[in-house]
């Protein structure tokens, strides 16, 4: 009898540890991307900063000062991609904005067996598809049985979709055509009414880019505030539940303006402003504290090469069109083509007519080391290659990893280019304001990297990381697998 009574209290007592050593989570994870921010910004605007936005996140978070992009090209459905499943296009198969397979254009997200769901748009028909691995998203519901709630929002369409991941409850895009924000047949067959409630009162001029003013930053952050509030995220018994929010404005306005002006600075403002009610939202629905919170960008962008100029830096536009021009001519003349074998240029990478040339007799390879050798007459680049050759190429550390990282065999072009540093496919005129991005350059793949709330100590750190680290971070704290492709490592925050 007292062997049974022992046993029973320390059956108990186990138990009762068990409980206590049940690993505590956060209610919510937010993650915010800001499109085409760069690390610096943090900084070059900080004296315009008010209190309780990107200063917060600064005074109470912990800041990773040193983190870059480990792949080539820096654009935004990979910078998006790789955020979330904390892996590099070789992996994801997300080769850029669009890209091309079995010569064809693709868009990262376009689907033809989807429907719009919100208007009759085709800038409704996408879905994750074309994406090969999981996310921060879908390892969570994987962990919970698929009882957290995963919602992304954002005006770009990839910038929702990618992130949210594939088993997603939802993810909503702006619908320029519309003006409002939509969904597809992907997701669900019709709005929610809190949805269609916001739309009635936010809805813009059929036409409108709303991307392209500060108010879209704004509605943003409202949507995201909305879907909390009616989607009641983080605040529901039991699992932890995540909100992906990506800020589109920032990089049209950038692509038009430039890293310096009057409407960088303006759109920056904003976007601190907007965070600061965005983090009151938080606190007040979810309670501070008891949300893991990060802020990141896709990717960053290039000075513009006028206002380089004007004091003296080195710099340059690259008419990529002119380059693809110039090549179908010297193969033309070469190999008798009666029509272009170079279908186009995109995420700095040339792409080749597989059909075309096959049907010529003439030998790929030749075609491809004919514009390679062509390419690299041009002083614009400083190297040129052969996408299926990079590993032997004479190129330096870490650049020459970015662009193994970021080939993917069946979507990325052919050929490769690195422009020299500062020189970027655009415009190329002396009143260009604009500016770009995608190249393995420091101003390019350095990015800011804040955590703050949930378990995160003040702090920041110089040692270097990456973006592909992020997504095996919160997967770590959450104490859930990271995704399925996942090439980074979690991140320690403080002295631990």
């Amino acid at each position: 009898m007292m062997k049974k009574s022992l046993y029973v209290i320390c059956v108990a007592l186990l138990a009762c540890l068990g409980v206590s050593a049940q690993s505590e989570k956060p209610k919510l994870v937010v993650g915010i991307v800001v499109d085409q921010m760069r690390w610096d910004y943090l900084h070059y605007f900080q004296k315009e900063y008010g209190e309780g936005g990107l200063r917060r996140l600064l005074d109470e978070g912990y800041s990773f000062d040193n983190c870059q992009i480990n792949y080539s090209p820096a654009v935004t459905a990979i910078g998006h991609s790789s955020v979330y499943t904390g892996s590099v296009p070789a992996l994801t198969g997300i080769a850029g904005n669009y890209f091309y397979e079995d010569d064809r254009s693709v868009y990262c997200c376009e689907d033809s067996t989807v429907t719009c769901v919100g208007s009759t748009s085709r800038q409704g028909r996408m879905s994750p598809r074309w994406m090969l691995a999981t996310t921060i998203g879908d390892e969570l519901h994987l962990a919970t049985d698929f009882t957290s709630k995963v919602v992304s929002v954002a005006l770009k369409d990839r910038a929702a979709i990618l992130p949210a991941g594939h088993s997603a409850n939802a993810a909503y895009w702006w619908d320029t055509s519309a003006g409002h924000f939509v969904t597809s047949s992907y997701y669900m067959k019709a709005l929610p009414e809190w949805v269609v409630r916001f739309n009635e009162v936010h809805h813009t001029a059929p036409g409108y880019d709303i991307r392209t003013s500060t108010e879209g930053v704004t509605v943003t952050f409202e949507m995201a505030a909305e879907a909390l509030r009616c989607e009641q995220l983080g605040q529901r018994e039991g699992e932890t539940d995540m909100l992906a929010v990506s800020i589109s404005s920032t990089d049209a306005i950038g692509h038009k303006f430039s890293t310096r002006g009057t409407e960088i600075h303006a759109v920056y403002n904003q976007l601190d402003k907007d965070l600061r009610k965005f983090l009151q939202v938080l606190d007040e629905q979810v309670g501070q504290g008891n949300y893991l919170l990060f802020l990141t960008a896709d990717h960053g962008a290039s000075h513009n090469y006028n206002y380089l100029k004007e004091h003296r830096i080195p710099a340059g536009g690259w008419d990529y069109d002119r380059s693809v021009s110039d090549l179908n001519t010297m193969l033309a003349d070469r190999f008798g083509f009666a029509s272009p074998v170079v279908l186009g240029e995109d995420n700095y990478q040339f792409y080749l007519d597989d059909r075309a040339i096959s049907a010529s007799g003439v030998k790929k390879q030749d075609v491809i080391n004919a514009c390679v050798e062509r390419l690299r007459a041009d002083k614009q680049f400083l190297w040129v290659f052969d996408n299926e050759q990079i590993a032997s190429a004479s190129i330096p550390e870490p650049i020459k990893t970015r662009l193994i990282n970021g080939y993917f065999r069946g979507r990325s072009g052919e050929i490769g280019v690195v422009t020299r540093p500062q020189v970027f496919g655009a415009t190329v005129s002396p009143t260009y304001r604009g500016t770009s991005h995608g190249q393995p350059m420091p101003y390019d793949v350095h990015i800011p990297l804040v955590f703050m709330g949930w378990h995160v100590p003040h702090g920041s750190t110089d040692e270097p990381c990456r973006i592909v680290d992020i997504a095996p971070t919160v997967c770590s704290l959450l104490h859930i697998q990271m995704p399925d492709a996942a090439v980074g490592t979690a991140l320690k925050m403080g002295n631990d």
